[in-house]
């Protein structure tokens, strides 16, 4: 029996089986889906492209994986070179793993060692209120969102604070000697509620890091490959270490990557072996990931994603920015996701049927609806979704 993510198992739904997929949309036995959602937003090229589908079986016609332990190969040592090329500033240093969470804690793994190999002893993390990294045990800690966690209530060694300068500048001011590092998603909090935050905050994070020399990690798991309208938003702020996962492969195979600077590196770069990052999962730098993964950045950049982009924006602030409904908070718009908050979460519920009913797959969470479609969606798909949106609270 299938053990379902985000359920009770008890009283769940039986889920929408799917059949086929392409481009933008999901296939079951009655019904045709626009997905809004691209599959928890790492489809951005869609379903069933078919240069992503012929690298991954170019790459299978040789070998599908090798351990990185005392072997290496070409997708990865070309991977890591494209990375170095393609993000920006020192952002050198390519760790590979199996997920986004498991990338999350290999950070903070090496943010903790970096100043441990120092000689320092520095146990805190700073993170943000609303944040989410994933469900693994110390990004669980990092997060902030009891919907998720409350089961798993241990965060001595992380302080939270709100996307307000004032505080970050009194966490700063309080434990700067005791932090290794400040981890945010940044611009864009995704699962805690598609949050959106003004970049000066991120600017004045970098200034105190350097000032205190606490590591600055950016978690664009979710929000790199130009989900908030920048590429990655480390272009605006350079952190220290970097986390990418979801679209780095297209979303057609698991596979993330904790990338680190120069800075970091060196920490770890000695004679003693025990100065060594002791870390190694078993899938890292998977063949047929590295593959796909290039293949994807490569479509990425030849056909101008960041256009397509910004013209999914400016669609979704034409439809949704001036839209209304007393049940309604606020309707939020950045880059490629659009959120609208409602008051209380029961005027949602219902509302992932009433869009499958009429052509568009959704999933709704807590008090948020939301979008955060495939790159490559034509402008009638997007608005059919924003229609199916607007149409539930008219009815």
């Amino acid at each position: 029996m299938i053990w379902y993510p985000y359920e009770q198992m008890k009283t769940m739904k039986a889920p929408y089986k799917i059949l086929d997929a392409e481009g933008v949309y999901l296939y079951t036995k009655d019904q045709k889906l626009i997905d809004s959602v691209s599959s928890w937003w790492c489809m951005i090229h869609g379903y069933k492209h078919p240069e992503l589908t012929a690298a991954i079986k170019a790459q299978a016609d040789h070998f599908c994986h090798v351990m990185l332990g005392g072997l290496t190969h070409d997708p990865v040592e070309k991977l890591s070179a494209k990375l170095q090329e393609f993000l920006p500033g020192d952002l050198d240093y390519c760790f590979f793993s199996d997920s986004g969470s498991v990338a999350v804690e290999v950070s903070l793994k090496m943010a903790l060692q970096y100043n441990t190999n120092q000689g320092r002893k520095r146990p805190l993390v700073l993170a943000l209120e609303h944040a989410y990294h994933g469900d693994t045990f110390k990004a669980m800690e990092v997060g902030d969102d009891e919907d998720y966690h409350f089961a798993f209530d241990q965060k001595e060694g992380v302080m939270h604070i709100p996307t307000e300068i004032p505080a970050l500048e009194e966490a700063f001011a309080k434990y700067h000697d005791r932090l290794n590092c400040f981890i945010v998603e940044p611009l864009l909090q995704g699962a805690g509620g598609m949050r959106m935050y003004d970049i000066g905050f991120l600017q004045r994070a970098r200034e105190l890091c350097d000032q205190y020399d606490v590591l600055l990690i950016f978690d664009e798991v979710a929000t790199g490959f130009g989900r908030t309208g920048h590429r990655f938003v480390a272009d605006l702020v350079l952190p220290d270490i970097l986390v990418l996962g979801k679209a780095l492969t297209g979303g057609y195979i698991g596979h993330a990557v904790t990338v680190a600077n120069h800075k970091v590196f060196q920490a770890f770069y000695s004679d003693d072996d025990r100065k060594a990052l002791m870390h190694g999962p078993t899938f890292m730098g998977n063949a047929l990931a590295c593959a796909v993964a290039l293949k994807g950045i490569e479509i990425f950049e030849r056909e101008n994603y960041m256009a397509k982009i910004q013209r999914i924006e400016e669609i979704s602030r034409r439809e949704m920015a001036d839209f209304t409904d007393p049940r309604i908070r606020e309707v939020r718009i950045m880059g490629g996701c659009t959120c609208v908050e409602v008051y209380d979460s029961a005027d949602l519920e219902g509302f992932q049927q009433f869009a499958y009913e009429r052509g568009v797959f959704s999933r709704p969470f807590l008090k948020y609806m939301y979008s955060m479609v495939p790159y490559v969606i034509e402008e009638e798909e997007l608005v059919k979704i924003f229609d199916v949106m607007k149409a539930w609270f008219r009815r």
